[in-house]
């Protein structure tokens, strides 16, 4: 539980804006559930979300902290929300939508359990990355946001820990990226095959230290694996990485999940997006879970 106090600024306004203000990263969802529950108080008064704040009032706010400031148990936490748009920071680890062997419950699951069956993903996200999900709370928004996705007028970028220096501190790789679904690996080539399709991976080196560097990853194309596959093709498979990488190299910088992170969306609308037009030129970052010095520092001598 956490108590504020309402401020000369919040006068007025009814109480879910007010607590907003002081916990921007609580979910909506959770936020109104807590309201419906009378879980909140004003001046040792439980209150309904039409209630008005003045200033002065003592709010009682009967909800935990880590749902208060955007934290959670279950695989994921709130970076922004509003009334069309959610966008979670998934862990890794955690399934985006079910497929064939899913027996744990989904990210999609766990969020429509909360906020109801209408919200829906924009995109996917390996369950082995961590970062950036988008997902819509409405058909309208749905529609406008795969449209986007589909012109790339929302941009996605990666930090990601690789093995090695590379060859050039910015570069655009180009090549072809075929699946096989019976052993759910990907294989690259620089030469079109039947069943290939053409990939392209921007980078920037951000920093380099050892035998390890540090980049940030614009994916251009968005295929299965593709940046995990994509680098591994050129010799900087990502640590971590149990699929395209070197097991004695995530053995050795111990390694327990891959250093791949959706870190940056940026809405870089070029064409009327309708309800969704304030979104445009607006970016989402987080910090990734990993850090280029931690990995060095707790390598194996």
């Amino acid at each position: 539980m956490r108590t504020v106090i309402a401020e000369n600024k919040h006068d007025s306004k009814k109480i879910e804006k007010v607590i907003r203000d002081f916990f921007p990263n609580l979910a909506s969802g959770m936020l109104f559930k807590a309201l419906r529950k009378k879980d909140i108080k004003v001046n040792g008064v439980r209150v309904k979300e039409d209630y008005v704040v003045s200033s002065g009032d003592k709010i009682d706010i009967y909800i935990i902290d880590d749902f208060l400031f955007g934290k959670s148990d279950e695989g994921y936490n709130v970076v922004f929300e509003d009334n069309n748009l959610l966008i979670v920071n998934k862990a890794q680890g955690v399934p985006v939508h079910p497929d064939n062997n899913q027996k744990e419950a989904t990210l999609i699951d766990k969020l429509q359990k909360q906020y109801g069956p209408e919200i829906a993903l924009c995109h996917r996200l390996d369950r082995n990355t961590s970062g950036l999900v988008i997902l819509a709370k409405n058909q309208a928004t749905l529609d406008i946001m795969l449209n986007k996705i589909k012109h790339r007028e929302v941009q996605k970028y990666y930090n990601c820990i690789v093995s090695g220096v590379m060859e050039k501190k910015q570069a655009e790789l180009t090549d072809y990226l075929e699946k096989n679904k019976k052993i759910s690996k990907v294989f690259i080539s620089n030469k079109k095959s039947k069943e290939s399709v053409k990939i392209v991976t921007r980078y920037n080196v951000i920093k380099s230290l050892d035998d390890l560097s540090l980049l940030e990853v614009e994916l251009i194309t968005g295929r299965t694996h593709q940046i995990r596959a994509h680098l591994a093709f050129y010799g900087h498979p990502i640590i971590g990485d149990g699929k395209y990488g070197k097991n004695a190299e995530n053995r050795r910088y111990n390694a327990k999940y891959q250093m791949l992170c959706a870190n940056k969306l940026t809405f870089a609308f070029t064409s009327p997006a309708k309800h969704l037009d304030y979104l445009k030129n607006k970016t989402i970052s987080i910090a990734p879970p990993f850090d280029l010095e931690d990995i060095i520092k707790n390598q194996k001598k």
